[in-house]
């Protein structure tokens, strides 16, 4: 014999979408009606506020909403969701969020169709938002972003600051600069890159801080490669490249040097044996790639909470202080080693 949770824990609290069956409207303009917004009748309004009262819907964050005339909601915009750094920053914000007593409503935004930028904002603005994010923006991106007139708090996940626009970020420049270092303190002194596309801003950090490395120790600098993040891009590099003096790569992410080392082991190329080869990202199958990727991990976690922090404190009105870059770790396994002689 089975038992639901809520039987077994006493009666289900109910949620905002109980609130609207009972009122006969959707979730989002019970959410609109929390949020004070103009454009809802009055009789509509009454019909959401009798069905809370009548189903003692008392969730925090209702009642701060009520209290607060706000949504309790934040709007984010996700350049290319499907790659692992914005998935993996929209988690992390969604779980910060919700700690916080706040929901997320994301709209998503591909190569293809970087107009959508627009819509995505006036998608989100109307849902009655308090604040926006936008996670892994393209220079294109931004600039649609800045000919918005958005009188919302808005912070954009980037490493420079901006002075439109709340920023926060993981240190790109200091964690390739760590895999860069890596190499050349194990020996290398011809270090090739296989960078992202150059429009968005964490591959320019990544690269710069690459070449600045390099210049500093007097090493040649190579023209990057350019990738598109993916492990197909990585794959046909591995299969063309000519390593020439070259004894390591810095990928720009762990997709691209998965795909490298696949396409190389096709030649009879060894990692670490004849080239070593360090990513950027540390996702989760870093650690089984064959060999284990040297490879720079964000701490997505802590940029998520430093982001619904920054959003929040925005929303009241508070001033932040100086931004916080968060700080990568380099997690070195068995795909870098010393040059062979």
């Amino acid at each position: 014999m089975t038992t639901d949770s809520a039987s077994a824990g006493g009666p289900r609290k109910p949620s905002i979408y109980d609130v609207a069956d009972r009122a006969g409207v959707s979730h989002m303009t019970v959410s609109r009606v929390l949020n004070g917004h103009p454009n809802i009748r009055a009789s509509t309004r009454d019909k959401v506020m009798t069905a809370i009262d009548e189903m003692h819907y008392t969730r925090s964050s209702i009642a701060r909403a009520l209290a607060t005339n706000r949504a309790m909601r934040i709007g984010v915009i996700v350049d290319n969701p499907g790659f692992y750094g914005p998935s993996s920053v929209l988690r992390a914000i969604e779980v910060a969020a919700r700690q916080n007593g706040y929901a997320v409503s994301s709209f998503s935004v591909g190569d293809a169709d970087g107009r959508r930028v627009d819509a995505g904002v006036v998608e989100l603005v109307t849902q009655g938002v308090d604040a926006l994010c936008v996670i892994a923006p393209r220079a294109s991106s931004l600039d649609l972003l800045r000919q918005q007139a958005i009188a919302l708090p808005t912070l954009v996940v980037k490493e420079e600051p901006d002075e439109q626009m709340h920023t926060a970020s993981v240190d790109q420049r200091a964690g390739a600069t760590a895999a860069v270092r890596h190499l050349i303190d194990l020996g290398h002194r011809t270090i090739l890159h296989i960078a992202g596309p150059p429009d968005w801003f964490d591959a320019k950090a990544r690269t710069e801080a690459w070449q600045a490395a390099l210049e500093e120790e007097g090493l040649p600098v190579v023209p990057p490669l350019i990738g598109d993040w993916s492990s197909d891009s990585g794959y046909a590099f591995g299969r063309e490249l000519e390593l020439g003096e070259a004894t390591a790569v810095f990928v720009a992410n762990d997709q691209m040097a998965l795909g490298l080392m696949h396409g190389l082991a096709e030649r009879g190329i060894r990692v670490p044996e004849d080239v070593s080869v360090v990513g950027f990202d540390d996702v989760p199958d870093a650690r089984h790639y064959q060999p284990p990727l040297t490879t720079v991990r964000q701490h997505f976690a802590l940029l998520g909470e430093v982001v619904i922090g920054e959003l929040l404190a925005a929303i009241e009105g508070e001033e932040t202080g100086e931004r916080e870059l968060i700080q990568p770790e380099l997690r070195v396994r068995a795909s870098t080693a010393a040059p062979r002689v």
